[in-house]
């Protein structure tokens, strides 16, 4: 049986994603994405920002999506599991990290600061993905099928 390993988390690209292939060709998508929190310290002083940086990753049809709508400082939303790797450096030390690899990745709508005149019916429009389980892209239809994937 496995446990529960799932996490979903919304915030915005670092910097652009990196692109790479393994040597059996399946590419491998690498973003950095900054989350905020926002707290009440004391009573009566205003609200404090935390931020958290977490290595997200997506693999094969996935990767190279993101790879083409990613870009510095667009919102993302990810649906994953988190991974742990381990190594020894140099000095022996036993070393590692966690990172999230993304199975579902939606990006925030894009605004352009130009401004329409002809028609206002132009709504952005945004595609999501994610991944089957077995590496092959699916387009997410709707709300549903995303809230279906990140209710527990």
């Amino acid at each position: 049986m496995n446990n529960l390993n799932s996490i979903l988390i919304e915030g915005n690209l670092v910097r652009d994603p990196l692109l790479r292939t393994t040597q059996k060709g399946t590419q491998i998508c690498s973003m950095v994405l900054a989350s905020n929190r926002y707290f009440k310290q004391e009573q009566n002083s205003g609200y404090e920002k935390e931020v958290s940086f977490f290595d997200i990753e997506t693999w094969s049809k996935l990767a190279q999506a993101c790879y083409e709508r990613g870009k510095k400082g667009r919102g993302v939303r990810v649906v994953g599991r988190l991974k742990q790797s381990r190594w020894n450096d140099p000095d022996g030390k036993t070393r590692s990290r966690i990172s999230i690899v993304a199975e579902h990745v939606e990006f925030r709508p894009e605004f352009k600061k130009e401004i329409k005149t002809a028609s206002t019916s132009e709504i952005p429009f945004d595609d999501s993905f994610e991944t089957d389980g077995n590496g092959e892209e699916a387009e997410a239809v709707g709300v549903e099928k995303e809230l279906a994937a990140a209710v527990f």
